[in-house]
């Protein structure tokens, strides 16, 4: 089990029931887009963020995506970490049918993946050494890698993006900041090559 400083604010209860198997940290569950007009919940989450912080960990497909960028939208960035889970096709057990994009959430991972994206966000594990990586990604490092700013950046990125099993539609500085959390520019310019 991690020992996390961090809450973790996830979608639903089902998310919040599979990382209490893996975690030691309060998890809040935003209710899914709920979260937008719950005012109670969204300053619940800025105590907490205040307080000690949180790890965002929403699904991959676009509406974990929204209910990311409005909590970005609501609390100070120096208070929030993101994890990233990767792309990946299937169905949870407990569901009938995929899910619209045919992606699996949060509840449908295995804890190896769960615990690799929470190490790679930079949360505090407590107990476990935390490792730095040198050589932040900047954006002029993704303009010169050809990733942003130039003709055909935006397919250069899907198809990275892809490659890294990170959700395809991140813009640019979500792009960046997951790449900041998973590797370092070396990193980052061997995997182009």
């Amino acid at each position: 089990m991690l020992s996390i400083k961090e809450a973790v604010i996830v979608e639903g209860r089902y998310d919040k029931i599979k990382l209490g198997e893996l975690v030691d940290t309060p998890i809040i569950e935003t209710g899914g887009f709920r979260v937008f007009r719950d005012k109670e919940k969204q300053s619940l989450i800025r105590q907490i963020a205040e307080k000690r912080g949180i790890l965002i960990l929403t699904d991959s497909d676009a509406a974990g995506f929204v209910i990311r960028n409005f909590l970005k939208g609501i609390i100070p960035e120096s208070e929030i970490k993101h994890a990233y889970i990767p792309q990946l096709g299937g169905k949870e057990k407990r569901k009938a049918q995929p899910s619209k994009e045919g992606l699996l959430g949060v509840e449908g991972l295995s804890a190896e993946i769960l615990a690799d994206a929470i190490r790679r966000s930079g949360a505090t594990i407590i107990g476990e050494k935390q490792s730095k990586k040198s050589g932040e990604i900047t954006k002029t490092d993704l303009f010169e890698l050809g990733l942003s700013g130039g003709e055909r950046s935006a397919e250069k990125r899907r198809v990275l993006l892809k490659e890294l099993n990170l959700p395809t539609y991140l813009t640019t500085n979500a792009m960046l900041a997951a790449l900041n959390c998973l590797y370092s520019l070396e990193e980052l310019k061997n995997l182009i090559k």
